[in-house]
């Protein structure tokens, strides 16, 4: 079994049911929609030893994350707070004409100030791969700092760095990130972006192909992955281009679809079975996750190998 561990806030998202709009909706659904967690969670269905780890206050917020995720079989590893917030996202849903709205309230959360003395390294550096994000490196100059740190003891021993773009313009803007994230970069083997993060934050425009081709080459990563929601995803590995198209199925709610990718590619890197089959499996965990309600791409492996059976 390949071991991960994942390291970054999770906010707690805050959304009416169904389509409804806050408004007039006489209610609301809670669930724990980071990217970080939620990429372990698809690891750990798929048979990953997942670790999420991040710093959390010492609240009913912040113990309603840790239990949400260990129902999902993930092993929350938290460092427990007396200050800070637990992060919010407050996310309604859009069905045509209508847009979504999301706003994120993740100022002061405890994640900001986290260290790699709140983390645990050890378990960081005896992982098979480890795991981070820019929506975590957008709260602060201190956690990129510290996701510089994971990514360091995490390839200490050979494990597969991985990151996320996950850039969330409403958390800063693309040159910012772009600047800030130089450190992160030269210590990621893996970059992972959907298509109009990689274009906006690397300020490439044209075809996919060679907006991917020319991210890759410019940073010389060993694996540059790009999803296309519906359309699909694409590889760059060693200078070749694998990819794969997606197949219809009826959307329920695409949030969850680029965690279950990334969580469905990176498990399979970590097996060792390769980039061909890493991206089959990530595609086929993204169609099965738009099937699904909610932004916890929680998929059944059962239905990811018969999603995979059609690709």
């Amino acid at each position: 079994m390949s071991s991960l561990v994942t390291v970054g806030e999770t906010p707690l998202r805050v959304s009416p049911p169904d389509s409804q709009q806050f408004v007039d909706t006489g209610a609301v659904e809670l669930a724990a929609a980071g990217t970080e967690s939620n990429v372990a969670v698809t690891a750990a269905c798929l048979g990953a030893d997942s670790v999420w780890a991040s710093r959390l206050p010492a609240t009913q917020l912040g113990k309603r994350v840790v239990a949400e995720l260990r129902e999902y079989g993930v092993d929350p590893d938290v460092t427990w707070a007396e200050d800070g917030r637990v992060g919010l996202e407050f996310t309604q849903r859009g069905v045509a004409p209508r847009e979504p709205i999301v706003i994120q309230d993740r100022v002061d959360a405890a994640a900001a100030s986290m260290t790699p003395g709140d983390l645990p390294m050890e378990r960081v550096q005896a992982a098979d791969g480890v795991f981070v994000s820019g929506s975590t490196a957008a709260l602060a100059p201190t956690t990129i700092d510290t996701l510089v740190a994971v990514l360091g003891a995490g390839g200490t021993d050979g494990g597969l760095t991985v990151f996320d773009l996950d850039y969330r313009p409403r958390l800063w803007d693309a040159e910012q990130a772009r600047e800030s994230l130089t450190e992160v970069f030269e210590a990621t083997d893996v970059l992972i972006g959907n298509e109009d993060q990689l274009q906006t934050v690397f300020g490439r425009t044209g075809d996919p192909h060679q907006v991917a081709h020319g991210v890759a080459s410019q940073w010389d990563f060993e694996m540059l992955a790009m999803t296309r929601g519906e359309h699909g995803a694409l590889v760059i590995h060693d200078s070749v281009l694998h990819e794969c198209e997606s197949i219809e199925t009826e959307t329920v709610d695409t949030a969850g679809q680029h965690d279950a990718f990334v969580g469905a590619f990176v498990q399979t890197l970590l097996e060792e079975e390769g980039a061909d089959t890493a991206l089959y499996n990530g595609v086929a965990a993204a169609t099965v996750a738009r099937t699904l309600p909610g932004p916890i791409p929680a998929v059944d492996p059962g239905d990811v190998e018969s999603v995979r059976s059609k690709l």
